[in-house]
């Protein structure tokens, strides 16, 4: 979903006490720690975990783990553990990869197919508490044929089946010694990938060090280090001061840096997008008529403009403007005289202090967002003030997630989402209702057969155009039965010492700062001569 559960305003209070303490000489900012092969950046949230089996690195980019491909700076699929891209056979059932020689965990064991065979079966197993089985539905079997080939069988064919093989891959010898779900692998991770993790200090920092058995070669970076920093001022203010070397910041506090000789700004395009989600449990949000008048109430480009400074676009539906896949039908403006024609024909009539009532209840419902996410604020406080002037009132109430999660259904939620990659990898867990209320997969626990029967189809589909217009049919029932109110698609900032060559982004899904930003490729900077 989101910023993954963060420890919330205890961690973000300690973390700012911390500031002056963090800065002083030796502690790996930017005064010192680039030049000894060094970087510490700032980022929002940490994973809960750092197993791919529960979920960690599932999308690429992990830098302790590899998966059988990976992905490049424009997103095309590369051999890593792979030494190639896959065979396909039978009509597209079948995928058979071959490992690439000479790769080692960093314990010293060599890789096998016995390891990828173990990785994906486990992450299938009923009994793994995991909230990505679904998207990994089409795989039928998995198994090793010799040591160094890995045969996937498929029930159906399945169009963007290489890019789910992006999952990093865990050594059977530790992993397999564990229950998956409890086991100290969660915390202690070994893996194949440029790092090891040195040192997890949870809730503060998350060290990492160059694999010396790395297939890849040795990084020109010795050492990174991912500050847990929740609050966007703090993350800001240590930035300033040396603290840290780069950071993931809002628009209104990357333009600050913008004079700034020594940093560099970064602005990566994402399907990263902003959502009220609407619960249908809720007595009001669970009201169509609410639910498509909010829709027509939002003022989508305002948002952009006052909230994003224009780094962003509006969101009409779960899938950017850009997406090959996006309907252009489904574009629409702020409609605020529709909002109320919806609400008076449904019997949502004018009350007191111009809020509409029916059958007794108050068109009224609480919005939570995550604390310390001042996007996610102005968001919220945005779609609020929109949703008056129809005569809907929304309590804004921030909250960490340690409370947010238990009023998921049926109270209303800021929430992110997006997937790179192909439109099943964001829309299925977003959407349907096989997966409604599993962890944050389908938050708004929305329920339309229509959508159902379309993401099936487009899921199974191998042409193109019959995808397409599966997805087509997703976005236009949405818009007349929307679970969600889609606010902006967000541009991800980045602000970083100018002190390694290297440095680029690629087009980001919503989850950003572990495995997404300019360092998605650390392990290949280079020092500025």
């Amino acid at each position: 979903m989101s910023t993954r559960r963060i420890r919330g305003a205890a961690v973000t209070a300690a973390l700012a006490a911390a500031v002056t303490a963090c800065s002083a000489p030796g502690s790996g900012g930017s005064g010192d720690g680039a030049s000894a092969g060094s970087v510490v950046i700032g980022v929002a949230s940490e994973p809960d975990t750092l197993s791919p089996l529960l979920g960690y690195g599932k999308d690429g980019n992990s830098k302790i783990f590899d998966g059988l491909l990976a992905r490049d700076a424009g997103l095309k699929l590369k051999p890593a553990l792979a030494a190639a891209l896959p065979e396909v056979t039978d009509g597209g059932r079948t995928y058979t990869f071959t490992l690439r020689e000479g790769v080692e965990f960093s314990d010293g064991e060599p890789l096998t197919a016995a390891d990828v065979v173990y990785t994906y079966r486990t992450v299938l197993d009923a009994k793994t508490n995991n909230t990505f089985k679904s998207e990994l539905d089409a795989v039928e079997e998995v198994r090793a044929k010799g040591d160094d080939q890995v045969v996937f069988t498929l029930k159906y064919p399945y169009a963007p089946f290489a890019a789910r093989t992006v999952l990093p891959i865990v050594p059977e010898h530790l992993a397999g010694r564990q229950d998956p779900n409890t086991g100290s692998f969660n915390t202690e991770p070994v893996g194949t990938g440029p790092y090891v993790l040195s040192k997890w200090s949870k809730g503060e920092k998350l060290t990492f060090k160059a694999n010396p058995r790395y297939w890849g070669g040795a990084p020109k970076v010795k050492s990174f280090t991912m500050a847990i920093v929740a609050d966007d001022n703090v993350r800001a203010t240590r930035l300033r001061s040396g603290d840290l070397d780069g950071a993931v910041l809002p628009p209104n506090l990357a333009a600050t840096f913008k004079n700034d000789d020594g940093k560099r700004t970064y602005r990566a395009r994402s399907y990263d997008f902003r959502a009220v989600t609407l619960p249908t449990a809720g007595k009001v949000t669970g009201d169509r008529a609410i639910r498509r008048a909010l829709d027509a109430a939002v003022d989508r480009e305002a948002m952009v403009d006052r909230i994003l400074d224009g780094a962003g676009r509006p969101a009409y539906g779960p899938l950017p403007a850009d997406d090959p896949a996006f309907s252009k039908a489904v574009e629409r403006a702020h409609d605020l005289g529709r909002a109320k024609k919806i609400l008076d024909e449904a019997g949502w009539k004018p009350g007191a202090g111009g809020i509409r009532a029916k059958d007794g209840q108050r068109a009224s419902f609480t919005l939570l967002y995550p604390s310390g996410d001042k996007v996610r604020q102005d968001h919220a406080l945005a779609y609020a003030s929109d949703a008056k002037e129809a005569g809907i009132d929304v309590r804004v109430e921030s909250a960490t997630w340690e409370v947010i999660e238990p009023r998921m259904k049926d109270t209303a939620v800021l929430a992110g989402f997006g997937s790179t990659g192909d439109p099943d990898f964001g829309l299925y867990t977003l959407l349907h209702s096989s997966v409604a209320g599993d962890g944050f997969n389908n938050m708004a626990r929305y329920d339309n057969p229509a959508v159902d029967r379309a993401l099936d189809e487009a899921r199974r589909g191998q042409d193109p155009d019959q995808r397409r217009s599966a997805y087509a049919t997703v976005q236009r029932v949405l818009v007349q039965d929307p679970g969600y109110t889609f606010l902006t698609h967000i541009d991800h900032l980045y602000v970083l010492a100018d002190r390694w060559d290297g440095l680029t982004t690629q087009l980001e899904p919503h989850e950003h700062g572990f495995a997404s930003g300019p360092w998605w490729n650390i392990e290949d900077w280079q020092p500025k001569k």
